[in-house]
């Protein structure tokens, strides 16, 4: 009995040793390695405005406003080497409504595209299962199909057009992969990104309202990735 009892836990320590052994060199970065991750991705602008702007007069007690938008998020991550890598951020547009502040309507609205390029660093052993990273880089957003709101259009009485400058600026993330198995990983990931823009509301009866805003928003992405 007892040796039957030894060759029983002797059996199931292999099979656990087995298993970790191929979990682990499963898990193990190299450079060459491309990892993909797509999930959800929610831009929360952290905005800072200057006071709107009407025909050249400061208007006091008035700023402008960004809300939150959610998208598909995707990242690629190459790696040069175990410990290193290159990433990117990519997405669906992302739409975000405008609003003035201290003068009670919405501004307008407008759609963005946030690609980053980061360079990462993985301090953990290649072997782990866990693989959390920090990365700093560059951030270009370009924004499009910008349009005025009819409240603002409303208040003003005449129509008009949005101009939205795109930015360039630095960025800053943390994140982390989590390995399911060889191939499949769940991720979790958040930038910071630096992101100025002038924005110019354009009227047909040559009224102009201008606000430098700085939107620096927080991403947070969640989701899964596969390592090819």
């Amino acid at each position: 009995m007892g040796s039957r009892k030894y060759a029983k836990t002797f059996a199931v320590s292999m099979l656990v040793t087995g298993f970790a052994c191929t979990l682990s060199s499963a898990q193990a970065y190299e450079a060459g390695d491309l990892i993909l991750r797509a999930g959800v991705a929610s831009v929360q602008p952290d905005e800072d405005s200057s006071a709107l702007e009407l025909n050249g007069t400061s208007l006091t007690g008035t700023s402008a406003g960004v809300d939150n938008s959610e998208q598909l998020g995707l990242t690629l991550t190459y790696m040069l080497a175990p410990n290193v890598g290159i990433g990117v951020l990519a997405a669906t547009p992302f739409e975000h409504d405008i609003k003035a502040k201290g003068l009670g309507v919405d501004a307008g609205e407008a759609k963005q595209l946030p690609p980053t390029i980061t360079l990462q660093y993985f301090p953990m052993a290649a072997s782990s299962a866990f693989q959390p990273y920090l990365g700093i880089g560059i951030n270009y957003t370009i924004f499009f199909s910008e349009n005025v709101d009819g409240e603002l259009e409303g208040a003003l009485g005449t129509r008009g057009d949005l101009e939205l400058d795109d930015s360039f600026g630095i960025a800053g993330q943390v994140g982390f992969d989590y390995a399911l198995n060889e191939h499949w990983l769940v991720n979790a990931s958040v930038w910071y990104l630096d992101i100025d823009t002038d924005a110019t509301f354009k009227f047909d009866d040559g009224t102009r309202v201008k606000a430098d805003v700085d939107v620096d928003p927080w991403v947070y992405m969640i989701g899964l990735g596969y390592r090819f």
